[in-house]
């Protein structure tokens, strides 16, 4: 057990020792390796912002890291970042005495991106878009500040599965978010380690581990918004058919572009078998004639 170690980082010690954690750890290691392997994330000796928003989901994110590096896995600087938005009520000083008692190396930056939404956004509109763009916009800055080739969010499995169905029922395209990205300047790496990660396990690590868990009162103040609509009906399918999103995970790892009607995707005017080579791409129809 991690416990027995003794120079085990702060930040993992106080595990509890059952077979259901042990086993609960193990496979978010094994996941959060796989996704840095496959999609090839490490570079020895760079240096990530590992942003840390005070939820389950980061706090995952950045012990998963941080055992990786102590088992000589994954050898680059970590440096864990939050940004303060300027909530009300947001308790400014649970993530600074959290990082400086687990001697974790750490950026506390303070900007009041909440009032800028709260003036722009409509009365009605979900805040989401414009908060989210301000706040990747200042962590890419402090990322070119701290010398860093890669911004690492917390971004889990549940969270992949409901952007894809974002962009199916109200986006009319086939998209999520990729565990790794390049941003639109080209200088930083966008990687998601936790996308094989489901939040459930996210969720049974972090209070098990009793981290600090901070709400987010902005996002998650708001009725009616479409991310929980569509969160509500992936929980009534996986609990009608339960391994409904590991399957509809596996899928969006299992893209056929010969069976999706997009001609951008696949060239379907060179298709052609041994008895009709089939119409000449650079002749157009005639559609008059038909």
């Amino acid at each position: 057990m991690l416990d027995k170690t003794s120079d085990i980082p702060l930040i993992l010690q106080g595990a509890p020792d059952t077979t259901e954690f042990r086993k609960l750890r193990k496979r978010i290691i094994r996941e959060t390796r796989a996704v840095l392997d496959q999609y090839g994330m490490v570079e020895p000796g760079a240096r990530w912002l590992v942003c840390l928003s005070g939820g389950k989901d980061s706090y995952t994110l950045l012990a998963a890291l941080i055992e990786l590096k102590w088992r000589g896995l994954l050898p680059v600087e970590l440096l864990a970042c939050n940004l303060d938005q300027g909530q009300p009520g947001f308790p400014a000083t649970v993530l600074p005495e959290f990082l400086t008692r687990m001697q974790i190396p750490h950026r506390i930056e303070y900007r009041d991106t909440y009032s800028i939404v709260m003036d722009k956004v409509p009365a009605g509109r979900t805040y989401c878009a414009l908060c989210s763009r301000l706040r990747r916009g200042n962590l890419y800055r402090i990322a070119r500040e701290e010398g860093c080739s890669a911004v690492v969010l917390g971004h889990h499995r549940d969270d992949l599965l409901e952007t894809f169905f974002m962009n199916l029922l109200h986006g009319g395209r086939l998209a999520t978010m990729p565990p790794k990205l390049v941003n639109e300047d080209g200088d930083l790496f966008v990687y998601r380690p936790l996308a094989f990660v489901s939040e459930e396990d996210c969720d049974r690590f972090a209070r098990a581990m009793g981290y600090p868990i901070i709400p987010c009162d902005l996002c998650g103040s708001q009725d009616g918004l479409q991310r929980m609509q569509v969160k509500a009906l992936l929980n009534d399918w996986e609990k009608r058919m339960p391994g409904r999103r590991n399957i509809m995970f596996r899928a969006l790892m299992n893209i056929r572009p010969s069976h999706m009607p997009d001609p951008e995707l696949f060239d379907f005017l060179s298709l052609a078998t041994a008895s009709n080579p089939g119409p000449d791409p650079k002749t157009p129809l005639d559609l008059d004639a038909m």
